[in-house]
């Protein structure tokens, strides 16, 4: 592990400060395959990886930081969050040479604390750790769990709970409010030095052109358009889309309060905190392209020095968001109802087969899932369309999607498992993440853990023996709310 990169920007940027020891560090899980992709190793077993991946042990040359940011929450501007329970260690590289930040998340208090405790509960470190490796295994950019770790100590929020810390990995953890922190103060040359840090690590290509500030926007616009895009293509609610939780990398970051869809609807919430449904499944693409329009205020000064040219230019740029999402959530929809060519019907074929789903309360993976093998055979085709309350909206939905299918090349049975590459039979449930925690806290069982860990490592597969873990929650295993966990 290498001294971060971040850490060489001037002080202002972050707080110097070595994380909180603990007094009974114990290694729960370590990702192996991620730790050997990043050169990690094993660094002499489980008492030194828990010494290690509980900050009582710093890395040679570790120069440990908490990062500065701010951020609009829920639409309110906070001008100082930063890390407050969260220390960046260093950086590693993988074969490629792409860097790659290492933190710790609930190391103790940091100058940014606001008055909190800097530590994390079980409960909150074990879903971050399914959450993050679930959406790696279904193919979208995320933040990544390294190694999880009991440290024999209490947290206490409404009740005493067993304490613990994640270890993070991301390209980087510099967010839109990051920018803004700097932006708020007017510190024009802290938003161009971290804007040029930006581009150096994530996007040289931006300096080949005449505004390579605007071109990081550009660019930024680009991810997030595809990241939320993949988000909506699995059912999934990230639940607290504010500025700080918005990632310039591309990245999907923070998993307190996310959740995946059972039964569709646009209008899914979550998030005990999201009252009003700002982030609600529907408009997850909305929040984003606010959120961009908060990135690019903080860009103004770099892009022109006339500043009614810069808003011109930033705004057009922002603009493109809705066309670049619109045309990669319908990319991916063509690809889930197992079309390749492109067609004008296409999006209103889509459209049509999502409203029907929510009008039959059908679940959005199962019933996606369930359509592969409508595609491949009569028996398949036969079970998918009994599963709708109302049946004759599948039967006149099914008929416009059969002679679609006819216009294309493959096959049946080529055709139904290019669709199973884009369906998962097995997401991160709601109430098998409960399980999973309840199981952990109450009983120090890791087995349903380490089971479901193994069946969400292989989400696109079926799995002989694991069939449950496919299956929808019963009337009392929903789970309606999901926290923070801080």
């Amino acid at each position: 592990m290498n001294r971060s990169s971040y850490a060489r920007l001037p002080e202002r940027f972050f707080a110097r400060v070595k994380p909180t020891p603990v007094a009974a560090p114990r290694l729960l899980k370590f990702n192996h395959s991620l730790a050997a992709a990043l050169g990690l190793g094993d660094m002499g077993g489980a008492e030194a990886l828990a010494g290690l991946y509980s900050g009582n042990v710093l890395p040679k040359d570790s120069e440990p930081i908490a990062m500065a940011y701010a951020g609009h929450q829920f639409g309110q501007f906070v001008p100082q969050l930063g890390d407050g329970r969260a220390i960046l260690l260093g950086e590693a590289q993988d074969g490629a040479g792409a860097r790659f930040d290492i933190q710790l998340k609930g190391s103790g208090r940091t100058p940014y604390s606001r008055g909190g405790d800097g530590r994390a509960a079980l409960g909150p470190v074990l879903r971050e750790y399914l959450v993050s490796e679930a959406m790696h295994a279904l193919g979208i950019p995320t933040t990544r769990s390294l190694a999880a770790v009991a440290t024999g100590e209490s947290v206490f929020r409404e009740s005493a709970l067993p304490g613990a810390i994640v270890t993070r990995v991301a390209s980087s953890l510099v967010r839109v409010g990051t920018f803004q922190y700097f932006a708020a103060r007017g510190d024009v040359d802290g938003v161009r030095q971290l804007a040029d840090y930006v581009i150096e690590r994530h996007y040289p290509e931006a300096k080949a052109g005449e505004l390579p500030h605007l071109a990081l926007l550009r660019a930024v616009t680009q991810n997030q358009a595809s990241l939320i895009a993949r988000w909506m293509h699995v059912g999934f609610i990230h639940g607290v889309m504010n500025t700080d939780n918005m990632a310039v990398s591309g990245e999907t970051i923070d998993f307190g309060p996310c959740a995946f869809m059972d039964s569709y609807d646009p209008a899914a919430v979550f998030s005990s905190i999201d009252s009003q449904g700002r982030y609600a499944y529907g408009n997850q693409p909305h929040a984003g392209a606010w959120n961009l329009a908060r990135f690019a205020e903080t860009l103004l000064p770099l892009i022109d020095d006339e500043p009614a040219r810069a808003v011109e230019l930033a705004g057009a740029a922002v603009s493109t968001f809705s066309t670049l999402f619109a045309d990669a959530l319908l990319s991916g929809f063509r690809g889930k109802l197992g079309l390749s060519a492109r067609e004008d019907g296409d999006s209103k074929l889509a459209e049509d087969w999502l409203e029907a789903m929510h009008r039959n309360q059908a679940d959005f993976t199962l019933t996606f899932r369930a359509l592969c093998d409508a595609a491949e055979s009569a028996e398949g085709n036969s079970r998918l369309r009994d599963s709708f309350a109302n049946p004759r909206d599948y039967e006149q939905w099914e008929e416009r999607w059969r002679a679609r299918l006819n216009r294309e090349s493959l096959g049946s049975r080529e055709r139904a498992a290019a669709m199973r590459r884009m369906n998962p039979a097995y997401i991160p449930r709601n109430h098998r993440i409960e399980a999973v925690i309840h199981a952990a806290v109450e009983s120090q069982d890791f087995g349903p853990f380490e089971e479901l860990s193994t069946v969400l490592s292989r989400p696109y597969e079926f799995q002989a023996g694991r069939e449950s873990y496919a299956d929808p929650p019963q009337p009392g295993e929903r789970v309606l709310k999901t926290f923070c966990g801080t």
